[in-house]
């Protein structure tokens, strides 16, 4: 897609728009409009974090927008957003993207050309509000696949394969997270008169919304992790509880086997009629010890 020029001349307001641009296009750009070259080379970063610069009168903008839901992809900042950065000064907007976003067409029509914003920072703001939205509907699905955890965890349907998917939520939302706190700066540089105050408190009410679901999201992976860890050491301890248990049982008797197995040439109790009648009782009298003594120990 080309770069797009609007323009509102009630409001004396030029917004331009370039998507995927080359680096020719960003020269032309800060030739024109005396941009900071450092600034433009930023734009061209894929994996660039959010930032604001005050250059000179002309505020540089860079936010992520988040583009992956349920990619089974592994998290990172490239795959799970990409970036727009905006320049803007009194009467100018440049906005810098390598995807179309549909809400720059939705701001456009609904307040640019319409003129109901009379400030570029009002766009900006509006922009803003747009940008964080996007980070809802994964907090809203990483949510319900929590929901979904926590049921199999507490009904004891583990496997090995939840640990990984968990970590991978985690990532999510870490990865997410970090994202929102480098964008509190470009939020909190955005200053509007009080008639007009509501756009960017929008902006800022939903960031705080979101980097409360993200903090509660992360929190409970942990516990969830926790709780997983948990329920698999209490199975392991009872397989050796068990084990220990038939250990237990068959280590004396174990033992008297050995001593008859012996081959001494005086064993005289060898030679009695009664004296294997004898031994398997007294076998059966030494596992009913230590079945009573397991049972009064509760360990049975």
């Amino acid at each position: 897609m080309p770069t797009q020029y609007f323009e509102n001349k009630s409001n004396q307001m030029l917004w331009i728009d370039v998507t995927n641009p080359s680096k020719l296009e960003l020269e032309e750009l800060s030739n024109r409009f005396s941009l900071n070259k450092y600034a433009l080379s930023d734009c061209l970063q894929p994996d660039h974090l959010p930032k604001h610069e005050d250059m000179y009168g002309t505020h540089f903008i860079i936010t992520r927008v988040q583009t992956d839901l349920l990619s089974n992809q592994p998290a990172s900042i490239q795959s799970m957003s990409t970036k727009i950065a905006f320049f803007y000064r009194p009467g100018l907007l440049i906005s810098v993207h390598r995807l179309p976003h549909s809400f720059i067409d939705i701001i456009r029509e609904k307040y640019f050309d319409q003129g109901i914003f009379e400030q570029v920072e009002s766009i900006v703001a509006k922009m803003l509000w747009h940008i964080l939205h996007s980070y809802e509907a994964l907090a809203v699905n990483l949510s319900n696949e929590m929901d979904d955890f926590e049921s199999k965890v507490f009904s004891q349907n583990l496997s090995p394969k939840m640990l990984s998917e968990l970590y991978q939520i985690k990532r999510k939302a870490l990865i997410s997270k970090k994202l929102l706190l480098f964008s509190q700066e470009a939020i909190s540089s955005v200053k509007l008169p009080e008639n007009q105050g509501d756009i960017i408190q929008d902006a800022r009410d939903l960031h705080q919304k979101l980097l409360h679901i993200y903090d509660q999201i992360h929190e409970d992976v942990s516990n969830l992790v926790s709780f997983y860890l948990s329920i698999s050491a209490q199975k392991t301890n009872e397989v050796i509880k068990v084990l220990t248990i038939f250990s237990v049982f068959f280590m004396p008797l174990t033992f008297l086997v050995g001593i008859y197995g012996m081959n001494f040439d005086y064993m005289p109790e060898l030679r009695i009629s009664w004296a294997y009648p004898s031994l398997l009782l007294i076998m059966c009298l030494i596992s009913a010890l230590i079945f009573v003594w397991f049972r009064r120990k509760k360990w049975l």
